[in-house]
């Protein structure tokens, strides 16, 4: 390594990436100096800029983090850290902070390259981003509605089921969108985040099955729209109900379940006198996305299910994944790669015009060498492959006599 790449940077700069680097991997300050042989108080004072790193420490210390020097030292667009932003929401998880400042810090960094990518190519993503929803002194529940209802017509979306809600996001509001394993498992749905440079930021707990992830980013959106500088980090469950937690929720709730589509289509599988089923219901959740639970609450919010149904559901899990098999109701589709499709093809175009190395795509993709040669390839083969944008509408409707009353 050439000494005057070391000292082009300053110590404060390669400090605070070291810090990112370091807790992106999940490791304490003391178990990274145990690594490379220093006393914690010395990596304490390299991530400060106290003290200016030696190029031996920095070749141990990429090592350790699973980073080239070239990637610790290169320019890169410098953003307001993520960290603070979600200081406060610690407290949900004090026994997991580790894993859980592990998950910002690669969310942030994922959203760092996104940007640096852009810049590279010179192609600044294109955002169209509504006027921001002001909740104060406003019935939650009842913005939602209404503000659900302007997005639908904004994004020319009716009143019908939503059949690809990231490439929709991405595409026409210019949300960064990343599918991730966030932790601590099984406790963090999702994440959000915003800045000036950046613009709205979603993690999606890719581990998580795709009407929970459609969910999870709904209700992400809802914050964007009407919370947008505050971050957030949504739990499974346990939710706070203030006032911006109602409005998400209450925002998903109409952004994909519109009621005027959801009472129509409740209400032709009623024709003739014909009593709403238990496939009735499988089906018209698989048809808008969602949770057969989601589906249920939806219904007994419109007075069209009796009250409890969907108490009842919960205790029959497994029973409703082996009607949905039956019924030939598939999971639910969706792009679930962790990268939008726009930065992967943004990494190509910067390969092709020899603005990054082979390595470097292989990081901003987070594969192995091999596994980005197989990447090349796809996503050349694929640039123009119209079938990504494939409409996957919702089966028919039909149903089996089981009524719902009976589940």
């Amino acid at each position: 390594m050439d000494a005057s790449h070391l000292t082009a940077i300053s110590p404060h700069a390669l400090g605070q990436r070291l810090q990112e680097a370091r807790k992106r991997r999940g490791l304490t300050q003391q178990e990274a100096a145990s690594a490379i042989g220093i006393a914690r108080t010395t990596m304490v004072a390299i991530e400060k800029g106290e003290r200016r790193i030696r190029a031996n420490e920095l070749l141990q210390l990429a090592q350790v983090y699973g980073q080239s020097v070239n990637d610790l030292l290169r320019d890169r667009p410098q953003l307001a850290p993520f960290a603070p932003q979600f200081r406060s929401q610690r407290i949900q998880w004090p026994e997991a902070t580790a894993v859980f400042d592990a998950s910002i810090a690669e969310f942030e960094a994922l959203c760092q390259n996104y940007l640096e990518l852009e810049q590279l190519v010179g192609a600044p993503l294109v955002r169209h981003e509504p006027a921001e929803v002001r909740l104060e002194g406003i019935d939650a529940d009842a913005l939602a509605e209404s503000v659900a209802q302007s997005e639908r017509s904004r994004l020319g979306l009716g009143d019908a089921p939503i059949p690809l809600l990231r490439t929709l996001l991405e595409n026409e509001v210019g949300l960064r969108i990343f599918y991730m394993e966030l932790k601590p498992s099984g406790a963090l749905a999702g994440l959000y985040a915003y800045s000036p440079e950046l613009g709205g930021c979603i993690a999606i707990n890719r581990l998580h099955p795709e009407e929970r992830r459609r969910w999870t980013l709904a209700h992400e959106y809802g914050h964007f729209l009407a919370d947008r500088r505050r971050a957030d980090a949504l739990p499974e469950a346990g939710r706070r109900r203030a006032d911006d937690e109602r409005f998400a929720d209450a925002f998903a709730r109409n952004f994909l379940l519109p009621k005027s589509g959801v009472v129509r289509r409740f209400q032709h599988l009623r024709t003739a006198g014909k009593p709403f089923t238990f496939a009735d219901l499988l089906v018209l959740a698989h048809d808008y996305g969602v949770s057969v639970e989601a589906m249920a609450l939806r219904l007994e919010e419109l007075r069209l299910l009796q009250t409890g149904t969907a108490d009842k559901l919960k205790a029959g899990r497994n029973r409703i994944r082996d009607r949905q098999r039956e019924l030939g109701l598939s999971p639910i589709p969706g792009n679930d790669d962790l990268l939008p499709r726009r930065y992967q093809m943004l990494a190509l175009q910067a390969l092709e015009n020899e603005l990054i190395t082979e390595g470097q795509f292989a990081h901003f993709l987070r594969v192995d060498r091999l596994t980005a040669r197989q990447r090349i390839e796809l996503l050349r083969s694929t640039a123009d492959d119209a079938a990504f944008f494939t409409d996957i509408t919702a089966l028919p409707l039909f149903s089996v006599g089981e009524d719902v009353a009976n589940v």
